[in-house]
């Protein structure tokens, strides 16, 4: 039964996102439109496991041009995962990482993490929204009455200009397996997953609906889709830094 439980709470998560966190979506969906519509670029970051919300929205089929991660290699895990836990319990080391990354004021940030707790994500979106960048945060509010391990006890969505709630159940792992009651099946990747894509897909049909036709990466696989590619890639190559 337990892939049976995974299942239940993993599309029980889903159903809450997309209808309690609908018109955050949008909202989400608006500033991103807004962004696009001015020429500007969407950059995204997370620390350790949540770095793959950087990787899903960029360069991939389906994904928007305009994006650019933030990767900031000793804070994911194939250097060190014992490490990259230690990094994002520091406070001071964002001024390092965004000190080397360009923002404009059309620009849009979006951070990823579950806990919303450690200093490092919180100094990301102070830093990054002190420079008039509007800040989008994804993380659960199941965390809000965690101490904090921020120097002033702040939480990521006290510092975001809007903050998503994913509905991630406290502890990230959903199905009770061990007799101590030890979890397995984390529901983050899945629930976070979706919002982000949610954002982008808000976007695109607002920005539609503006008459705007979203920049849009195709399947390098499809016939027409590289060569389409490559003029997206030549026109943000010198934004946007991994192209």
């Amino acid at each position: 039964m337990f892939v049976e439980n995974y299942y239940s709470i993993v599309t029980s998560v889903l159903k809450d996102i997309f209808t309690k966190e609908a018109d955050k979506i949008r909202e989400a969906g608006s500033m991103l439109a807004d962004t696009l519509q001015k020429g500007g670029l969407l950059h995204v970051f997370g620390c350790g496991h949540s770095h793959m919300f950087a990787e899903e929205l960029f360069y991939r089929a389906g994904g928007l041009a305009a994006v650019s991660p933030i990767f900031e290699v000793p804070a994911m895990l194939h250097e060190g995962a014992v490490k990259s836990s230690e990094i994002e319990r520091t406070s001071g080391y964002a001024h390092r990482v965004v000190s080397r990354c360009r923002f404009e004021e059309n620009d849009c940030f979006l951070i990823v993490s579950t806990s919303g707790i450690n200093p490092f994500g919180i100094e990301m979106a102070q830093e990054i929204g002190s420079k008039g960048v509007k800040t989008i945060g994804i993380s659960s509010f199941a965390y809000l009455k965690d101490p904090s391990r921020h120097k002033d006890g702040l939480h990521l969505p006290d510092v975001c200009d809007l903050c998503i709630d994913n509905h991630v159940p406290h502890g990230d792992a959903a199905v009770p397996v061990n007799s101590d009651g030890t979890k397995a099946g984390p529901v983050s990747t899945i629930a976070s997953a979706a919002i982000c894509n949610g954002i982008v897909l808000s976007a695109c049909e607002q920005l539609k609906e503006r008459g705007i036709e979203p920049e849009l990466f195709r399947s390098g696989n499809l016939p027409g889709g590289e060569n389409i590619n490559k003029d997206l890639i030549n026109r943000y190559r010198l934004r946007v830094k991994h192209l």
